[in-house]
């Protein structure tokens, strides 16, 4: 049984953690494992939640558990390659959410590019502030990025992670990553800004 829980501690604080617990379940300790899945599900549903809007089937919380369950049945065959854990969590979350958009386009006759008025993707009020007040697009806007670029935003602002920790993750530099952001976030400002005057007009 996987308990899923939050401690409050801080990010720093739970990556020299999982240095430390990481090897512990891969041998088969079950206390360290249950640990290391409390400390990977915020940070991985924050990510599903950023790529799979409300009211989809399977949704950002079915996804976060799948990564976890992937997590902790594949974590025996983690190799330290000196990348952080969060990497090799990662790597899986991106092939899961990729999994569930595939499941998506097979169920509807809609594209999951193509995102309905009414669906709401549920953000954190920190979450809300980095997008326009109450948009319902911003997956879709995330979704008109490329892979690499919608992932950097998606780690950088969503999750919270470093420059430093997203390029390990997506295999770059942090100065790339950091202009990769800037980017980004300049095309989802001007998209958000254009929509928004076409609305007031």
């Amino acid at each position: 049984m996987l308990v899923i829980g939050n401690t409050g501690a801080t990010a720093g604080d739970e990556e020299d953690e999982l240095v430390t617990l990481v090897p512990r379940a891969a041998e088969g300790d079950a206390r360290a494992l249950q640990r290391v899945i409390a400390i990977v599900h915020p940070r991985v549903l924050r990510y599903a939640r950023a790529r799979i809007g409300g009211g989809r089937m399977p949704t950002a919380e079915d996804v976060a558990q799948e990564i976890c369950l992937a997590v902790a049945t594949s974590i025996d065959r983690y190799v330290d390659t000196g990348r952080p854990f969060m990497a090799f969590v990662y790597g899986i979350a991106f092939n899961k959410v990729a999994d569930a958009h595939r499941s998506l386009v097979r169920d509807k006759t809609t594209p999951t590019e193509d995102v309905p008025d009414q669906e709401v993707v549920a953000f954190t009020p920190e979450d809300a502030a980095v997008v326009a007040d109450g948009s319902n697009e911003v997956r879709a806007l995330l979704d008109s990025l490329s892979d690499k670029a919608r992932d950097i935003v998606i780690l950088r602002v969503f999750v919270g992670l470093s420059a430093e920790e997203t390029a390990e993750v997506v295999g770059s530099t942090p100065g790339a990553v950091r202009v990769a952001q800037h980017r980004a976030l300049s095309k989802l400002r001007e998209q958000l800004e254009g929509d928004h005057s076409g609305h007031d007009a």
